[in-house]
Order: structure tokens, then C-alpha cells, then sequence
């Protein structure tokens, strides 16, 4: 029997979903400060240790893939501490890592099951009432985009205190301690559509085969990661570098600064429960494109570096909430199947942006790279203006707030 909504989901109960969700998908993050520490200890260069972040996203794709939509299939509670439990076993294996291959093959496990965050969005929305299910979403989609920011700060600082293993091993007791206090804080959470595994996966091509909202939104949040992951790469490498020549725990901070646009969850939330879900994607696509300007100028200016990051991370985190909050009004009772398509669509973007991000800097350097997020963006703002009509036809934003089965 699916979980029932109550009328409204206690904020405490809110909090802490989010804080589970910001503390599993950090553990793919981790590493990216790290990277001219870790191609130091390994005696690898630049381009090689940025490949470690593509492991992680890569593994996160599999992860998305092949454990979220199990959470249709199996009682959800059970299956987020479980997981848990392996992700906590995954980042003492990096913290013990013996060679970089080794550590390249810890992440890529990280990174299959850290997709918890994944799990928890759609049971959020599961489990809010549809008056407040953008609100509930944004608020724990907030905490998922401050831990993949605030990951890096962490990081660093800890990297700088006690070198970069010491990082992994605690994020290993982090995941234990949430596996057990989410056994104990959440409702027993039974599958929404209880069928075999096999068809859970091919129902998921069914989805994208039949939803063309899902479709465009899969798209725009590909080239939504696709720049966020050019950002965060490459900028490793121009912080550790000339001319700023900062060292990890430095670098680490300027995670902080992406904190900044995390309002914008709340704000593409409460704009969605209102019916302002389009207005809000289109703005957040602008300041995307704003921001590489800025973000070019910050090859020499730190303030339009800082001005750029936290604009760029604004625009991602507000189209990211306005996509999921409308492909989840789409088939209420198949919410971790639109997950998985849409997070496999956003991560590959990310992996391939991470690639990206790591060849260009190493090629061309920061010019180059910034050119490419722009043209990124400018690729994600024309298609969202080519495709209105896929929005306006899929029964209007607004139904969401008020429980329609079928809205964009």
C-alpha cells in the first residue's frame, strides 16, 4: 500500500531529508579540490587526476540507472539504509587506496551508491501533500545542491589539516551515522507501483518514449550539469595555478560562494506551487548565460570570478528544481522511474562536462573553457524557447500545485 501524504510533512522530518540528501551526494564531490593534491601523491598529471571526477559521475550514472528505480519496487526506507551502508563501505576503500587505479575504482563505487539523494527527492514528493509539494521538493533539493557546494569547502579544509584520505574516512562515519538514524526517523515508505525488476527499467524507456516534457526537461538539465561541471573542474585548476596559486583548503571555500544560489531552489519551488514554473526557467537560463561573461573575466578578477560562480550556481539550482518539479507532476505513481531518466540525462551531461572541463583548461586554458560553458548555455536557453509549446501542451505548470496528474 503506498505511503499516504499527510496534509503537511513535519518541517523536522523536512530538515532531515534534506540533510540526507546533501551529505550522500557529496561523496562524489569530494574529490574535486583534491586533484592537485591527489596527482601530486600519485605522480599523475592535471588532465589524468581530473578524470577521477568523471568516475564518480560515471558510477552516479550507473547508480541512477540501476538502484533508484528500485525505489518503486522495494519499501524505500530499508533501501536507503542499506544503501547507506555501502556508501560508507565505498569511501573507506578510497581512503585506503593503495594506487590512483585503485581510487579511480573506489569513486566509480561512490559514485553508484551515493545515488540515495536520488531515492529521497521522490519520496519527498511522495510523501508531501500537493499543496506543498514544490516547496517540500525545492527545500530538499536545497540541501542536495549546498552538499555537492559546501562538499568542496569541506574537503578542502579537511585536506589541508589532515591530507586527503583523511576526507574519505570521514565521510565513511557520516554515512553510517545517517543509515541509522533514517532507519529510526522515517515512515515505513512501501513502493508507489510494486512490479518486477525487469520491467521497472523498461518502463523507465516507456516514460521517456511517451512524455515529451520529460523528454525536453532530460535535455535542458544535461546542458544544465554539462556547464556546472565545466565550472567546477576546470576552476581547480585556475585557483592552484597562476594567478591566484591558492592550496586545497583555499580552493575548498570557493564552494561557499556557490552556497549563495541555493535560495534559488526555494524561490523555483514556491514559483512552481504557483504556476510560475516557466517564468522561472526562463530567467534562470539568462543568468546562466550572464554568468560566463563574468566567469571569463575571472581569469584575472577574483571579485568577477566570486560574482560569476555564485550566479552560475543560482541559474543551475533554480532550472534544476523547476525541471523535477515538473516532470514529478507527470506520473505521480512512477516519481523514481522520472528520477532515474532524468538524473542519467543531468549526470551524463556532467560527466561529459567534467571531460570537458579538464581537456579544455589543460588545451586551450580558461578563455576557451569559458567560451565552450557559454556556448553551453546559450544551446540550453534556444532550445527552451524552441520547445515552449511542449510546455504550454503538457497541461500547465500551475496544475501541479493542485494535484494534477498531468502537468509540465
Amino acid at each position: 500500500m503506498p505511503a499516504v501524504a499527510p496534509h503537511r510533512l513535519p518541517r523536522p522530518l523536512v530538515a532531515l531529508l534534506a540533510i540526507a540528501t546533501g551529505a550522500s551526494v557529496a561523496n562524489i564531490y569530494y574529490v574535486q579540490p583534491l586533484l592537485n593534491e591527489i596527482s601530486r601523491a600519485f605522480g599523475v598529471s592535471d588532465t589524468a587526476a581530473g578524470l577521477l571526477v568523471s568516475c564518480a559521475q560515471i558510477g552516479y550514472v550507473a547508480g541512477i540507472a540501476l538502484l533508484v528505480p528500485l525505489g518503486d519496487v522495494l519499501e524505500r526506507r530499508g533501501l536507503i539504509s542499506t544503501v547507506l551502508v555501502g556508501t560508507a563501505l565505498a569511501c573507506a576503500a578510497c581512503a585506503a587506496a593503495p594506487t590512483f587505479g585503485v581510487l579511480a575504482g573506489a569513486l566509480v563505487a561512490i559514485g553508484v551508491l551515493s545515488v540515495v539523494a536520488q531515492i529521497v527527492v521522490p519520496l519527498s514528493a511522495s510523501l508531501a501533500g500537493p499543496e506543498e509539494r514544490g516547496q517540500v521538493v525545492g527545500t530538499v533539493m536545497s540541501g542536495l545542491l549546498i552538499g555537492i557546494l559546501i562538499a568542496r569547502t569541506v574537503s578542502g579544509l579537511i585536506a589541508e589539516l589532515g591530507g586527503w584520505r583523511l576526507v574519505f574516512a570521514l565521510a565513511a562515519g557520516m554515512m553510517l551515522l545517517l543509515s541509522l538514524v533514517l532507519r529510526r526517523a522515517l515512515p515505513h515508505a512501501s513502493p508507489p507501483d510494486p512490479m518486477p525488476y525487469r520491467s521497472v527499467l523498461r518502463s523507465v524507456f516507456g516514460l521517456i518514449r511517451d512524455e515529451p516534457v520529460l523528454r525536453q526537461r532530460m535535455t535542458l538539465g544535461a546542458l544544465h550539469m554539462m556547464g556546472f561541471s565545466i565550472l567546477w573542474t576546470a576552476v581547480a585548476f585556475l585557483l592552484g595555478h597562476a594567478p591566484y596559486h591558492y592550496g586545497e583548503g583555499v580552493i575548498g571555500l570557493f564552494g561557499l560562494v556557490g552556497v549563495v544560489g541555493a535560495g534559488a531552489a526555494q524561490i523555483a519551488g514556491r514559483g512552481a506551487d504557483r504556476g510560475h514554473g516557466r517564468l522561472m526557467v526562463t530567467l534562470f537560463l539568462t543568468c546562466l548565460l550572464v554568468s560566463w561573461g563574468l566567469l571569463a573575466l575571472g581569469g584575472t578578477s577574483l571579485v568577477a570570478l566570486i560574482a560569476g560562480i555564485a550566479l552560475l550556481d543560482l541559474g543551475v539550482q533554480g532550472a534544476q528544481i523547476s525541471n523535477q518539479t515538473a516532470i514529478y507532476a507527470l506520473r505521480p505513481e512512477a516519481r523514481s522511474r522520472l528520477t532515474t531518466a532524468y538524473m542519467v540525462s543531468v549526470f551524463l551531461g556532467g560527466t561529459l562536462g567534467s571531460v570537458l572541463g579538464s581537456a579544455i583548461y589543460g588545451a586551450a586554458g580558461w578563455g576557451v573553457t569559458c567560451a565552450v560553458g557559454a556556448g553551453v548555455a546559450l544551446t540550453g536557453l534556444l532550445l527552451w524557447g524552441a520547445t515552449q509549446r511542449v510546455g504550454r501542451d503538457g497541461a500547465a505548470y500551475a496544475a501541479s500545485a493542485g494535484g494534477s496528474a498531468r502537468a509540465t
